[in-house]
């Protein structure tokens, strides 16, 4: 398959009817048109000129990228034809009682339509004689109706503004279409590896995994990698949507798209550019804008039956006033004409797909991924959030909470001697506590993991044990030393002791820390309009409840398998619109199981691939204002939807006193086309304070 830039699509529908019309020749049966990305993806065995040749009958055409075309040459011709139709047409007013020629007045009526309105008439033609009935149809009607009662002035009225009309329509789509380009320009093109010291600038393509890359100052990292040498500050605001930069030194890892922002790195190559995460955005974003949601199929179905229930109206409007209450033919003619002229569908069905792009853009240029406008929908009605708790809400990441010292010459010494060579997560937080604390005695001479205790070393011949309560069975635990275990058991901390032969040195309350940005994330979902906020969790009750109380959370599930966390969301969904927030192997079915599910960008691929949304962050600080995105762009296509359709209500009802006319009729549907596309693109607009901050967006610390 291969894919086509094109230009000069006029409608969705357009393009829908282009797409079958080019499935039925050879090889082209899994031909498919994005309008919403002007672009024909096709078979490479298919005959291309006869593709030509039926893009042409609408007008639309393949961009050829040497030729220095692009997808508004069409537009921009479209506006000089407008300008110098509106010349010839106010000229053809001014001289109408100032000169006795009928032929040149009309003659010049002709010119200005024609120049305005000779696509939509030939492609109305073509459609007539297939019985096919769209705009371009009711246009063409309409166009050849006003001639043929004399009403040239109108008519041409009419044809400049629907082509004015068709001008905007194409700007609006237009510019969601290069917004979204805009986002997807990021991609390097190439980079440079080095090897056996010589440096070679190679296509991005060609880049595997363990190539050396150099990437110097001002450059973008080409794949995902490892810096093997070198440091700087790395602009990730392309994969996370995070402005501030973040500093890489040896052994870190960088996203591909990232920006280098001064020095110069040497990065390994640990993902081949297909498989890196900024192609993973890129293709994600992509995709996500020819999903189509409920409200979509439902508009493109009420204008399937819309179309033709206009025609037959219109027919009745020219037909029953005249044959039932003696009215004037010509008169009821023309207001039938003006009927068929309000039955054009552009703003009901562009009501929905500008908003829907423009909040999918706006989410990704803040590193939160859509992968579709139906998820965008549905993001913008969920109810209620379920969180998974470890790496979500918390750090993911031991830390020593509170600490109690019976022995302080021997404690964090002898703690520090048996974690040192440890890799267990609460290892790491003993040792981050000790840090600084010289270890006194030697390393030891003996160490053992006991199995659901801790540890047992000899260091310069005397035992010590490290663990939780079992692992001091040997001791008799005094009162006041057992009240403090308690205290620290209460508070949801897990326990680690540390003892000799003879008597317990001292106790670390171990806890997974609590995101910084946890509790105003909460704080924030609620004001978002989100009722009910969930806690999921392994973990025993203590802890669960210590966590939802301290971030503010409505509700807490714990002790939880994988399985029963699927149980609790199905439970929860009974009840309203369920999202679930996760990034670990173990979220992934609950992530399935959510209406929504929405991982944490820099979690496992696994969640990433199940969810339907993706924070891009290793945070929640951008969800709050992802919701609110989404809710801004379900109320925008709603009040679309009451506009469209209210100024087309308005325009039939004034066929009742019989006041509608041509332009009126052609006007209502403008206006509509015009507010629809401006409402939908405000969506794309972000706000700043005065710190360059954007509004609504959550500082994450």
């Amino acid at each position: 398959m291969k894919a086509y830039k094109l230009k000069g699509l006029s409608c969705p529908n357009c393009a829908s009817d282009l797409e079958k019309e080019i499935q039925k020749i050879k090889h082209g049966e899994n031909a498919k048109i994005s309008y919403n990305k002007a672009q024909l993806t096709i078979n490479e065995k298919v005959d291309l000129e006869k593709v030509r040749g039926i893009l042409s009958s609408d007008g639309a055409s393949i961009v050829v990228e040497d030729d220095g075309e692009h997808d508004h040459t069409h537009g921009s011709l479209l506006k000089w034809y407008l300008i110098v139709s509106a010349i010839i047409f106010f000229m053809a007013i001014f001289l109408e009682n100032a000169i006795e020629r009928p032929f040149l007045i009309i003659s010049m009526y002709v010119a200005a339509m024609a120049l305005s309105g000779y696509t939509t008439f030939f492609k109305g033609v073509k459609n007539l004689s297939r019985l096919k009935f769209n705009i371009d149809t009711l246009m063409t009607i309409a166009l050849i109706g006003a001639v043929s009662i004399g009403e040239w002035k109108e008519g041409t009225l009419v044809a400049i503004l629907f082509g004015l009309n068709e001008y905007l329509e194409g700007l609006g789509m237009e510019k969601a279409r290069h917004s979204m380009e805009k986002l997807l320009e990021v991609a390097p093109k190439e980079a440079i590896r080095i090897e056996n010291g010589v440096e070679q600038v190679i296509p991005i393509d060609a880049l595997k995994v363990g190539d050396l890359v150099l990437i110097k100052s001002g450059e973008t990292i080409p794949s995902d990698g490892i810096v093997i040498e070198g440091r700087s500050s790395v602009n990730e605001a392309a994969i996370t949507g995070e402005s501030l930069p973040v500093d890489k030194e040896i052994g870190e890892s960088v996203f591909g798209g990232s920006l280098n922002n001064e020095g110069v790195l040497k990065v390994e190559i640990t993902r081949a550019y297909e498989d890196s995460s900024l192609a993973k955005v890129l293709h994600l974003v992509e995709e996500a804008q020819e999903t189509k949601t409920p409200t979509e199929l439902f508009i493109n179905r009420f204008a399937k039956y819309y179309t033709p229930f206009i025609i037959v109206f219109a027919g009745l409007v020219m037909v029953v006033p005249p044959l039932f209450f003696n009215a004037s033919w010509g008169e009821w003619f023309y207001q039938g004409l003006a009927v068929l002229i309000v039955g054009c569908p552009c703003a009901l069905i562009l009501s929905s797909p500008i908003a829907n792009i423009s909040g999918i853009t706006r989410n990704a240029r803040n590193g939160i991924l859509v992968k579709g406008s139906v998820f965008l929908e549905w993001l913008g009605k969920i109810d209620t959030i379920v969180f998974d708790k470890t790496g979500t809400l918390t750090k993911g990441e031991p830390h020593v909470e509170k600490m109690i010292e019976y022995d302080k010459s021997r404690f964090l010494p002898v703690a520090a001697a048996i974690e040192k060579s440890s890799s267990h997560p609460l290892a790491k937080a003993i040792m981050k506590k000790a840090e600084g604390i010289s270890t006194l005695l030697k390393e030891p001479e003996e160490i053992r993991t006991v199995s659901g205790q801790g540890v047992e070393a000899v260091i310069d011949g005397e035992k010590y044990w490290l663990g939780n309560e079992e692992s001091i069975g040997h001791l008799s635990v005094p009162n006041d030393i057992q009240a403090d275990i308690q205290r620290l058991k209460e508070e949801g901390l897990t326990i680690v002791l540390v003892a000799d032969q003879k008597s317990i040195l001292g106790c670390f309350g171990i806890e997974d820390e609590i995101r910084s940005e946890s509790k105003t994330v909460i704080q924030a979902l609620k004001k978002a309009g989100i009722k009910r906020t969930v806690m999921l969790t392994g973990d025993h009750q203590q802890t669960a409840r210590k966590v939802a109380n301290q971030i503010g959370l409505t509700d807490v599930y714990s002790n939880l398998l994988p399985e029963d966390k699927v149980e609790k969301v199905k439970m929860l969904a009974k009840d309203g619109k369920v999202a679930m927030v996760g990034d670990g192997i173990n979220d992934a079915p609950a992530l399935a199981t959510a209406d929504i599910g929405i991982a944490m960008g820099k979690g496992t691929d696994s969640a990433i691939e199940t969810a339907d949304i993706v924070l891009m962050q290793d945070h929640l600080g951008k969800l709050p204002n992802a919701i609110r995105v989404a809710k801004m762009v379900n109320r925008l296509i709603k009040v679309n939807i009451a506009i469209a359709l209210g100024l087309k209500a308005i325009a039939l009802l004034l066929t009742i006193p019989g006041m509608l006319t041509l332009w009126i009729a052609i006007l209502s549907d403008m206006g509509a086309t015009i507010i629809v596309t401006i409402l939908s693109l405000t969506v794309l607009i972000e706000r700043k304070n005065k710190n360059g901050q954007k509004a609504g967006e959550l500082v994450h610390e």
